[in-house]
């Protein structure tokens, strides 16, 4: 049966420490009326002998005033919040059109990149032109869409059939792109196997 460990906190170990320190008994002694191992107890002695410099240290009470922003540093983030909660009532957008059209690329302070994170918005949206559909693959949704109606247990490779005897150049592999695109029942295709 396996032991479980057992766990030791701060005020234990400061105690069991301070009486190995205080040298009135042996570390054997000590270690079984705590009931901790001798090597344990030298352990604790050690790290409370080489910490004790640290609580006289004279620079041990600034450490923590160092950690803690400075005023200046305090007003300077309260005034740009200010300047982006500004901005964000102003631009506050009801659509993704909407965000977009308000981006201000000539804005003093706030960059294009922080205007788009305010927004919730990607960067990429700005420059991105989006593709029209040429008419060819338009054309191909159309007659999938319209076969498909006719026969919905038809899968990819009868679809790459269908088109090629239309006088297509399809491949399965463009069957399997248009099909998800060509209407509201599609997307079921180009999981079912084909039909012999």
């Amino acid at each position: 049966m396996a032991r479980t460990r057992r766990r030791f906190d701060s005020r234990f170990k400061a105690k069991v420490a301070l009486e190995a320190v205080r040298e009135l008994r042996t570390v054997s002694e000590i270690a079984k009326q705590f009931k901790v191992h001798p090597s344990q107890v030298a352990l604790w002695k050690k790290q409370l002998l080489s910490g004790a410099e640290q609580v006289f240290d004279s620079s041990g009470g600034k450490s923590s005033k160092r950690d803690e922003p400075e005023a200046g540093e305090l007003y300077e983030q309260i005034s740009r919040l200010k300047v982006e909660l500004e901005w964000l009532k102003k631009k506050l957008p009801r659509t993704r059109e909407e965000a977009l059209r308000g981006i201000d690329r000539d804005h003093e302070s706030l960059s294009v990149r922080w205007q788009c994170a305010l927004l919730g918005i990607h960067r990429s949206r700005l420059c991105y032109e989006p593709v029209p559909e040429t008419a060819e693959n338009l054309e191909l949704m159309r007659l999938i869409d319209g076969q498909y109606l006719k026969t919905p247990f038809w899968g990819s490779r009868n679809m790459t059939v269908f088109l090629r005897r239309r006088g297509y150049s399809a491949n399965r592999k463009r069957t399997c792109v248009e099909l998800p695109r060509a209407g509201p029942f599609s997307s079921f295709i180009s999981r079912r196997p084909a039909l012999a």
